[in-house]
């Protein structure tokens, strides 16, 4: 029997939608970003974040139910981001969802953010098979993991400090180049000249897979300090940030490769959507005859059809409970394998 699940993110700053139809998969999705709002601000501002949600949320529950020609009693479910994320933005979703339920007599399912990126290569029409190494990069996370099914997950490494997405985002802004980083940095990237930096790439020489991007914002930041800034330093700055950033991770994921044994890498976040970063991944892990998947460009980053599509792998853990509890910080080792 099919189900329809109505899927809502509010992790951070990006308001995300979505019904995931059990038998007919996506059915519409609809996403809201605040990236315009927090720009003057170099960074997301948590107040303005959770704001943004509660104005923009039932307007794209509206927006999705008409794009998929649904009505609100043909929903079975609703799932919502429960954490890791925002306090803030995590509350204002997670009490809409909860109202939304009530409203329509049916249960909820909260879930984690970072497994919604994990599986939302799910979504396409080439799909990944269990087990596989998951990279997931983006602003708030960066880490490797050993995907065996859903809910069986193993961290192999993470972030010791910022994640990959913050070290970019600080890092363009001690260039002047603006907010969100990632983007900006691979623009000048491209007029960069690859001779004339050299970044560390930390953490590397050290057995296991742990990250640490901090030294790297740093080591932007003191060559900044030390050089007559124009145009072309700018660029050949952020190229030297950006090629030490993805050989780190780069370095890491093959490793996890080898020692797992995995086939396929799945890579997942905003990050994710990084050109440089495809193609090295491209080529590594051709080199070790392994696959790569990523979700299509718009499910990189934060959306509902991937928290819809998790929500409807763990509807046995529904609940018509109107409580409901937020963590900002969550272990994907925590969740329950299904």
């Amino acid at each position: 029997m099919a189900n329809r699940v109505l899927g809502i993110e509010t992790s951070c700053d990006d308001t995300g939608v979505a019904i995931y139809d059990t038998e007919k998969g996506l059915l519409a999705h609809a996403l809201y970003s605040q990236i315009e709002t927090h720009q003057a601000y170099g960074g997301v501002v948590p107040e303005l974040a959770a704001r943004d949600h509660i104005r923009k949320v039932i307007p794209l529950v509206d927006a999705v139910l008409s794009k998929a020609q649904c009505r609100s009693e043909t929903i079975d479910a609703v799932a919502y981001t429960s954490g890791p994320g925002l306090a803030g933005a995590l509350l204002a979703g997670s009490a809409v969802a909860k109202g939304l339920a009530f409203s329509w007599d049916v249960p909820t399912i909260g879930v984690h953010h970072m497994e919604g990126h994990m599986l939302a290569p799910m979504l396409e029409d080439e799909k990944p098979e269990f087990p596989f190494v998951a990279l997931l990069v983006s602003g708030g996370h960066t880490l490797l993991a050993h995907v065996k099914g859903v809910g069986d997950y193993s961290i192999l490494g993470q972030t010791l400090d910022d994640a990959v997405g913050e070290a970019f985002d600080k890092t363009a802004k001690i260039l002047g180049l603006g907010y969100p980083g990632g983007p900006l940095i691979s623009k000048a990237a491209e007029n960069g000249n690859q001779d004339r930096f050299r970044f560390p790439r930390p953490m590397i020489d050290r057995p296991g897979m742990d990250f640490s991007f901090s030294g790297l914002k740093t080591f932007a930041l003191n060559t900044v300090e030390k050089e007559l800034i124009d145009e072309q330093t700018i660029s050949d700055i952020a190229y030297a940030f950006q090629d030490a950033a993805v050989d780190t991770l780069l370095i890491k994921s093959k490793r996890a490769l080898i020692e797992t044994g995995c086939k396929s890498l799945v890579v997942a976040g905003g990050v994710g959507a990084n050109l440089r970063l495809r193609e090295q991944l491209r080529l590594m892990t051709h080199e070790l005859k392994r696959n790569v998947f990523y979700p299509r460009i718009e499910f990189c980053t934060d959306n509902g059809a991937m928290i819809a599509y998790a929500g409807a792998q763990r509807l046995h853990q529904s609940t018509t409970d109107l409580s409901f509890q937020v963590k900002a910080r969550w272990s994907l080792e925590d969740l329950a394998s299904i």
